[in-house]
């Protein structure tokens, strides 16, 4: 089942839209905390984005730049504001379709099942973990945070996104192991602690002090 975030403070308009797009056998997920849609958006995981450009706090085009730093999934731009140039400048910020309001549901449906269609009968989605505000981008092994963008090593990707994965968990070095060696080439045990010491430096600098804890004797771990 494709999932789509939709960004839209109408809630009248916006419980309409998510009632016509779940009846197609979509999962929808309506934004409430219109400060924090990034976290919102790595939370649930959409494969597609309706986007109102009119937003409290921050308008549409600033969160269509955040999350053009974290992935590619497609945005579809919705606004009473239909003129040429804000047109132009929804797809300049990285938006793939704009559909004007008032909104027709079977035009919006259908729009969203052809991008959905062109997206992803070749490619998998490219999904993003978060904890605290820092986003590991799955499609490409870069962390973001507070606008800082990171690149990691193979190895300090897997690290994090194990422990990401199962953060508020304690994972075993064992584990771990099993994850930098799956290029069937054999690491040996103090790599683990060298890759591990060296993602700890990359998050100390843009901030993320203490942000992986060792547990003396079981592994390493997220807190939540």
């Amino acid at each position: 089942m494709y999932k789509i975030l939709l960004a839209e403070d109408d809630r009248t308009l916006a419980e309409m839209l998510k009632k016509s797009i779940t009846a197609w056998n979509y999962e929808v997920h309506c934004v409430e905390d219109f400060q924090n849609i990034l976290e919102e958006f790595t939370e649930f995981h959409p494969h597609l984005v309706l986007l109102d450009i009119m937003l409290p706090f921050y308008n549409g085009y600033h969160w269509c730049t955040q999350l053009r730093k974290i992935s590619n999934v497609p945005i579809v731009f919705l606004s009473s504001a239909s003129d040429n140039m804000n047109i132009v400048m929804a797809m300049q910020m990285g938006g793939d379709d704009f559909i004007a309001k008032p909104v027709d549901a079977t035009v919006l449906t259908a729009k969203i099942q052809a991008i959905l269609r062109r997206t992803y009968d070749m490619n998998e989605a490219a999904p993003a973990l978060e904890h605290m505000g820092a986003v590991l981008n799955l499609h490409d092994n870069t962390l973001v945070y507070h606008g800082e963008n990171i690149e990691l090593t193979k190895n300090e990707f897997r690290i994090l996104q194990t422990l990401l994965e199962h953060k508020g968990k304690i994972v075993s070095r064992d584990t771990l192991m099993i994850r930098l060696w799956q290029d069937d080439c054999y690491v040996e045990e103090n790599t683990l602690t060298v890759n591990v010491n060296r993602l700890r430096k990359k998050l100390a600098e843009i901030g993320l002090t203490d942000f992986i804890k060792t547990k003396v004797g079981s592994g390493y771990m997220i807190e939540l």
